[in-house]
């Protein structure tokens, strides 16, 4: 198909051109299979935002307490998945990869004695920004499991992310964008050029793999083979190799996870650096509908809160058409944020302005101003986000006022904001609000129990998508 004249593709056209999908809907194979074969989905997720495909499972904030005993304990109760938030986007690398072969170890020692089978999931971004391949291979190495494949599978379709013909594509409105050409590719911490998933792993390992090393599951094994073909092409998958696989629906997912099963059955492993949407049908977890206002039962008076540190173009847009509907704004200067001199009385201004406003039951929306502050490296960047994420959790923690609900708008932010914010070391992930925008319930011992807390990615939904859910919250 000829690009349009900017380079892109038209998505209704792209997406007919395709093979038709597999005739045979699998769920009901795919739940005969896992119920022959209890097993948890055990989810490291590097920031909160991957929890957006599923209802009604666990997620584990508290890096310090995921002890052998506190997982075998979850993994006993036989959830069909597990999320550990892991956070590690918002980690220097060393650290990251310490972390992943700690949990690997904590992982494999809890899943023999709590007697449960477990698959593990690196859950990251659908737009490709992260610590790969270093915190897989640290997770590999922590798990014991230096032999199993990966498969690289970036597919979500609640963000608009398709992978065709080794391409992975960000959905922009009508038109198909290559990931390499999007804002994404231009992240100061995550960079890339690549959009051929095959060169972005070669890309990503600097020269010590080959694009034409790395296997690819095309949309023709899929929707033509089937799962026998999808079987055929893992089983052949050497020790250690990489593949990726594409995908353009949800039953393009049920046959790749049919296609595991069988080979999972022969008695080979895989490891998994997945988008959200990987997860819900791996999990065997099955669609759910939108959750309603009747669904969080939220107070009937109070303020809401909006915290937004996302800085990406779609985060900035959804923001301004909150701004212009009038919502009472408290706007944080970036730069006195992450300056040691200046940052103490930011944040006592910035708190009690949105306390006073939360007192009088107003709705509120605290953000950073919108220039972007980069560092000389990619570490020195990550350094300046984590000071002005920590002035984010600052201001919230000096609040008096408990928030009627609590929307945090990116996905580092959305992590501190919960972990240290308001202290939540466990909370039940409800469903959805607007696709691919998770709702938690906050546990027992968070600062404020059972508060609606909405996980809202920064690359996710339409320009007013911000004012949506609030709009939705306000019933």
């Amino acid at each position: 198909m000829e690009p349009l004249h900017d380079g892109t593709l038209d998505l209704a056209a792209r997406l007919a051109a395709l093979p038709p999908e597999w005739p045979t809907d699998l769920q009901s194979l795919i739940d005969d299979q896992l119920a022959s074969h209890p097993q948890t989905i055990v989810v490291l997720d590097d920031d909160p935002t991957g929890t957006q495909t599923v209802f009604n499972i666990p997620v584990l904030t508290d890096l310090s307490d995921w002890s052998v005993d506190a997982i075998a304990a979850e993994l006993a109760f036989g959830w069909p998945a597990l999320y550990l938030l892991t956070n590690s986007r918002s980690m220097p690398l060393a650290q990251a990869q310490e972390l992943n072969t700690r949990i690997g170890q904590h992982l494999a020692r809890a899943a023999a004695q709590a007697n449960r089978a477990i698959r593990v999931v690196s859950r990251s971004d659908s737009t490709l920004r992260g610590h790969f391949p270093g915190e897989v291979a640290a997770l590999a190495e922590g798990l014991d499991d230096r032999q199993s494949p990966w498969l690289i599978v970036p597919f979500f379709l609640e963000g608009g992310r398709y992978t065709i013909d080794d391409i992975h594509y960000v959905a922009q409105g009508q038109r198909l964008i290559p990931a390499g050409a999007t804002a994404f590719a231009r992240d100061a911490s995550f960079g890339y050029h690549a959009s051929n998933l095959r060169e972005w792993v070669a890309e990503k390992y600097a020269g010590q793999r080959r694009a034409e090393e790395v296997g690819s599951i095309s949309l023709a094994d899929l929707r033509q083979g089937g799962p026998e073909q999808v079987a055929r092409r893992l089983l052949e998958l050497t020790d250690g190799a990489i593949c990726i696989v594409n995908a353009a629906s949800y039953r393009d997912m049920q046959v790749l996870v049919a296609g595991l099963l069988i080979a999972e059955s022969h008695g080979r492993s895989y490891l998994y650096r997945t988008a959200a949407s990987f997860v819900r049908v791996r999990a065997g977890i099955e669609a759910h509908a939108l959750l309603q206002p009747a669904d969080l039962q939220l107070p009937a008076v109070g303020g809401g809160l909006v915290m937004v540190g996302s800085y990406v173009p779609t985060t900035s847009a959804q923001l301004e058409q909150l701004l212009a509907s009038g919502m009472l704004a408290v706007e944080i200067d970036v730069a006195a944020l992450a300056d040691p001199t200046r940052q103490a009385a930011t944040i006592a201004k910035a708190a009690q302005q949105t306390d006073a406003a939360l007192q009088q039951g107003r709705d509120v929306v605290v953000y950073t101003s919108r220039q972007l502050i980069t560092g000389a490296d990619a570490a020195a960047s990550l350094a300046i986000g984590r000071r002005i994420s920590d002035g984010l959790c600052a201001i919230l923690r000096a609040l008096m006022t408990r928030p009627r609900y609590l929307i945090a708008k990116g996905g580092i932010t959305s992590s501190d904001l919960a972990t240290i914010g308001l202290g939540v070391r466990r909370a039940l992930v409800l469903g959805q609000i607007l696709p691919g925008v998770p709702v938690w319930r906050t546990g027992a011992e968070s600062r404020h129990p059972d508060l609606i807390y909405i996980v809202f990615p920064g690359n996710v939904g339409g320009p007013t998508a911000l004012v949506d859910v609030v709009r939705i919250l306000s019933v």
